[in-house]
């Protein structure tokens, strides 16, 4: 099959276009500025995307925007929209044009909402609860995506990931890894948190089956969150992470409450939210609907990101 894959050169889409390049599919690599990857596409700030829609079976749409704030923009939750939801129609309007049949969108689990309450998990089929922009605008994606669906005909197939980590991986994860390289001591071995999180390899894993029409034709206008399917908390990651770069995990088993009042004393109150809450997401759909498991394990993957690591 032919996969145009905008947001090629990001942290997903690099080893999306690898992956599915290694398993013989014709792949476009999209992006809005060149990156140097082979056979890109470049589509600029007003994408044109007709060119490189020419033969495409299938597209995966994972460009767009998780920050609002830029100083140097005027109006940054409108400048926000527009990538985040505007591009994404746009895109599956030409790709109907073009005879694409089928459209995946990367979406977020924080469209579900952020945190579960104990012992509940997420499911495709929950009231959306999106609270921050980034999710609120991707919702609102979906269902556009959706109505064009039902209009047209195009396979909409919508992909709701939780953290997503893997070789490469950035932001709060890897603080985390820094945090346990250094083997600080961390007041965080009292957590009893459970949180879903999705390996890069397993992402990509699903995300090609989703791509491919014969072989996920049950896909077709679903909307499915995904996971490794082993539940962590936050002190058995630190742990794993620890083994992962044969590190001592020097855990402080410190009263969460405690951490809690400090947190809210000093203004870092979203921060403890992320490391003591739970989130954790219902993946038996993908797996009964499309037959799809994860191929490697959370260790096998952190393993990945420490070898990586190692050679750069």
């Amino acid at each position: 099959m032919k996969v145009l894959v905008s947001g090629a050169n990001g942290f997903i889409g690099h080893a999306l276009c690898s992956h599915l390049s290694f398993l013989g599919h014709l792949v476009v690599p999209a992006v809005r500025r060149s990156s140097g990857m082979k056979g890109e596409h470049v589509v600029g700030d007003k994408p044109s995307w007709m060119y490189a829609l020419t033969g495409c079976s299938s597209v995966v749409h994972l460009a767009g925007r998780a920050h609002v704030m830029q100083a140097d923009e005027r109006e940054p939750l409108r400048a926000f929209r527009t990538v985040n939801v505007d591009t994404t129609i746009e895109l599956a309007n030409r790709a109907v044009e073009a005879g694409v049949r089928r459209f995946v969108f990367m979406s977020t689990i924080k469209v579900n909402g952020e945190e579960t309450p104990p012992g509940c998990r997420f499911k495709p089929d929950d009231l959306p609860m999106p609270q921050d922009p980034y999710a609120i605008f991707k919702w609102e994606a979906e269902q556009r995506l959706l109505e064009i669906a039902k209009k047209t005909g195009l396979d909409v197939v919508i992909i709701r990931p939780p953290l997503v980590y893997g070789p490469g991986v950035k932001g709060n994860f890897a603080s985390l890894i820094q945090w346990v390289k250094r083997e600080m001591p961390l007041p965080l071995g009292a957590t009893h948190n459970h949180r879903s999180m999705i390996a890069l390899e397993n992402l990509v894993s699903f995300t090609t089956l989703c791509a491919d029409i014969a072989a996920s034709p049950n896909a077709k206008d679903q909307i499915f969150l995904v996971s490794d399917g082993k539940d962590v908390s936050t002190s058995e990651l630190l742990r794993r992470v620890a083994k992962a770069y044969g590190c001592n995990s020097r855990l402080l088993p410190v009263p969460v409450g405690l951490l809690w009042f400090t947190a809210r004393l000093i203004g870092k109150a979203s921060i403890v939210d992320r490391l003591f809450g739970s989130l954790v997401v219902d993946g038996s759909k993908a797996r009964e609907m499309l037959g799809w498991h994860p191929p490697v394990s959370m260790d096998e993957q952190l393993q990945k990101i420490a070898l990586h690591d190692s050679l750069i």
